[in-house]
Formats: structure tokens, C-alpha cells, sequence
């Protein structure tokens, strides 16, 4: 197996791990891990614009999560309202219950990032983030991850 197509398939495969580490960890509380990640995000810098929200998501690709936010907005985890400085928009942000699913979501996140803590102890990551942020840099997961990272 050549070096570049080894790359490929151990990042696939951290992420459908990590991924459904996550999903096992999230299903009691009903969302996925896409839905999670909205709820993260407008829990970390809400309320947003759709197109603000998009901006920061990693898990979609365009800069409207509409259809996304649209089953959070049922399950009752979200609101939209007109914003306030442009009636023109709409702005989402959680609802209490929402709010409350966060804090959860936060100690299954926080479960995850122990294992891979642990998976990760004694080994030099430095060299592993610098190159997986230059390999996204250009692409729109990791400007949406930069993005986050700026904050």
C-alpha cells in the first residue's frame, strides 16, 4: 500500500471510529452526531445566522445546514427568530431544552477525548496536527475548522 493511500484510508478509518464512538455515546439522548455538533456550536457562539452556522460546521459542506437545523427546530432543541439587526435574516439558537442536551452532549464529548487521550499518551501529536491542518487548510472542513479555531 503506498504511503498516500495508507494516509487515506487510517484517516477514514479514526473517523468512522471516533464517529461512532460518538454516535454509540449520543444515541440515548436522541441525536446524531451531525445534530450534536450543530448543538455545540450555537451552545459555544449562538445565536447565529444559517449561513454563520454553516460557516463553522465541519460535518456539512455547504454554508446552509438548513435541512439539518430544520429537525432540530422539530425536536424542539432550536429556535429561529428574525434577527435583530437585519430583519432579513434568521438567526437560530437553542431553546432551554437545547441548552440542557448541550451539557449533556459535553460529557459524552468529554468521554471521547478521554479514550483518545489515553490512545494518544506518549506520542508527539504536534507533527500530526500540522500536517493534517495543511492538508484541509484549502478545503471547506477545514476552513470551517479554522474558522471555529479563531473564535
Amino acid at each position: 500500500m503506498r504511503p498516500a493511500e495508507q494516509l487515506r484510508y487510517l484517516i477514514l478509518a479514526a473517523q468512522r471510529e471516533g464517529n461512532r464512538l460518538l454516535g454509540q455515546g449520543l444515541r440515548p439522548l436522541g441525536v446524531t452526531p451531525s445534530q450534536a455538533e450543530v448543538i455545540r456550536v450555537l451552545q459555544d457562539r449562538g445565536p447565529l445566522t444559517l449561513n454563520g452556522l454553516g460557516e463553522l460546521l465541519v460535518c456539512e459542506s455547504g454554508t446552509s445546514p438548513s435541512r439539518l437545523v430544520d429537525r432540530l427546530v422539530a425536536a424542539g432543541l432550536v429556535k429561529r427568530e428574525v434577527a435583530t439587526h437585519d430583519r432579513r435574516h434568521i438567526e437560530v439558537s437553542l431553546t432551554a431544552e437545547g441548552a440542557e442536551l448541550g451539557r449533556e452532549i459535553i460529557k459524552i464529548e468529554d468521554d471521547l477525548y478521554r479514550s483518545i487521550d489515553a490512545a494518544a499518551d506518549g506520542h508527539d501529536l504536534e507533527p500530526v496536527f500540522g500536517f493534517l491542518r495543511a492538508f484541509v487548510a484549502d478545503l471547506p472542513a477545514g476552513q470551517a475548522l479554522a474558522r471555529r479555531a479563531r473564535r
